[in-house]
This record gives C-alpha cells, sequence and structure tokens, in this order.
C-alpha cells in the first residue's frame, strides 16, 4: 500500500506534514512532493496548484511515478446547501465539472462524449469517514462536490451550480482527481471543510477561515489514514 495524499495549497498539506514529521522532498515536473513513513506504510503528499489542470497532472503524478494505490485530498470548499456552515466538514459522493459546458452539442452540463457528469467517490472510504467521524464526535455531511476553474463569490452562479449539479458544495480541484484516478482504477476519497459560503465577501471570509478549516480537514484526513492503514 503506498497513499497519496493531496491538497490544492500550502495552507491544506501543512498541518499533514507537520503531522507526519520527518519527510524527503522530491522536486518533480515542476511540483514539491513529500514522502514520508507513516505506521509502516509509504505516505506521499503534495499540494497541486490551485485548479483542474494541476491537480490532474499531480494526480497523475502520484499514481503513475510514485505509485501510488489510493488516493485521499484535504482542502476547503465553498457551501452551496444551506446546511452547510464555516467549518463543516463535507465528504464527497461524487463530483462534477460545472463549467464544462458542451450543451450546444445536445449534451447536458458537465458531460462530454465517452465520460459522464458524475464520478463516484471510493463508498468504502466514505463508510471508513463516518467511523472516523464517530469516533472524533463530529457531524461530516455526504454530498456532491462540483468543481470548476473559477473561485465563485456570486450568489447566482452558486445557486445554478446547486441547482444543476444538485450540489451541496464548490471547489477548484476534486472532479479533475476524480476524473483521473477513475480511468486508472484507483480508489478516492475527498474532503472538504467549508471555508465560505460562496455568496459572501470572498475575500474576507476566505482569508480568515482558509487556514482553520485546513486544520480541520487536515485532523479528519490523518484519521482516516490510520483506518485506511489499519484496514
Amino acid at each position: 500500500m503506498k497513499i497519496a495524499i493531496m491538497g490544492a495549497m500550502p495552507e491544506e498539506v501543512a498541518p499533514i506534514l507537520e503531522k507526519l514529521g520527518t519527510y524527503k522532498t522530491t522536486k518533480y515536473a515542476n511540483n514539491e512532493y513529500y514522502e514520508a513513513t507513516y505506521n509502516g506504510v509509504e505516505v506521499v503528499v503534495a499540494y497541486s496548484k490551485i485548479g483542474k489542470v494541476f491537480s490532474t497532472l499531480t494526480a497523475s503524478t502520484m499514481i503513475q511515478y510514485f505509485g501510488c494505490d489510493r488516493v485521499l485530498f484535504s482542502g476547503v470548499a465553498g457551501g452551496i446547501n444551506p446546511s452547510l456552515k464555516v467549518g463543516d466538514l463535507i465528504v464527497a459522493t461524487k463530483l462534477s465539472q460545472h463549467d464544462l459546458d458542451i450543451t450546444a452539442f445536445g449534451h447536458p452540463f458537465g458531460f462530454v462524449p465517452e465520460g459522464a457528469v458524475y464520478v463516484d467517490a471510493d463508498e468504502e472510504m466514505i463508510a471508513m469517514s463516518k467511523e472516523v467521524a464517530s469516533d472524533m464526535g463530529k457531524t461530516v455531511q455526504e454530498g456532491i462536490i462540483a468543481t470548476g476553474d473559477q473561485f465563485v463569490a456570486n450568489e447566482e452562479r452558486k445557486n445554478w451550480i446547486g441547482e444543476t449539479f444538485s450540489a451541496d458544495a464548490l471547489e477548484m480541484e476534486g472532479a479533475s482527481v476524480a476524473v483521473v484516478c477513475d480511468a486508472l482504477d484507483i480508489p478516492f476519497f475527498i474532503l472538504r471543510a467549508i471555508s465560505d459560503v460562496a455568496d459572501m465577501d470572498a475575500s474576507f471570509s476566505f482569508d480568515e477561515f482558509l487556514e482553520t478549516s485546513a486544520i480541520i480537514s487536515a485532523e479528519f484526513i490523518m484519521k482516516m489514514l490510520d483506518k485506511v492503514i489499519a484496514k
């Protein structure tokens, strides 16, 4: 077993690296990958940089170059579902690309030929996340996460994404990681802590809550790592 842990930004992986303690840094494909051993299992950690292209490259590299056989993603997201508040956790059951649009050719939003609107996350790890939440005394919501190369800070756009994809949260990397993992038959798990609710003053809310929300998400991911290793 060799496990990849991803985030998009340094703030999202810094708490994980702190918990791992000692690690080796490998530079590859204009990025840095942090290799460590945790409870006898090899772990590779990286932040991809923001957006679908960079997260696709990073996920592919971690699987094909470093040989990881499962992927855990830790990060923050904007909430769409009104039940989600800043600091809440959401586990993706499936993911879609809200900015993928070839509706001019008669296809639904988020669909490309030989693809699908949604990619399903690993059910076994979703089940593990319920155990982790119970152990930690936390409430974790399951839901659909929509991904796009846009930082959404507009209520109209947020509502459109929610209605079109039945999405509960939105971010900029998850669905592209999901597509890579699905194509390469790699189980994946995506956890997001809510850092803003997408129609707030984005610069204010995101800057204020990014660090604390990332710490919440990272703490949960480390507990998930324990569960995956113990399985």
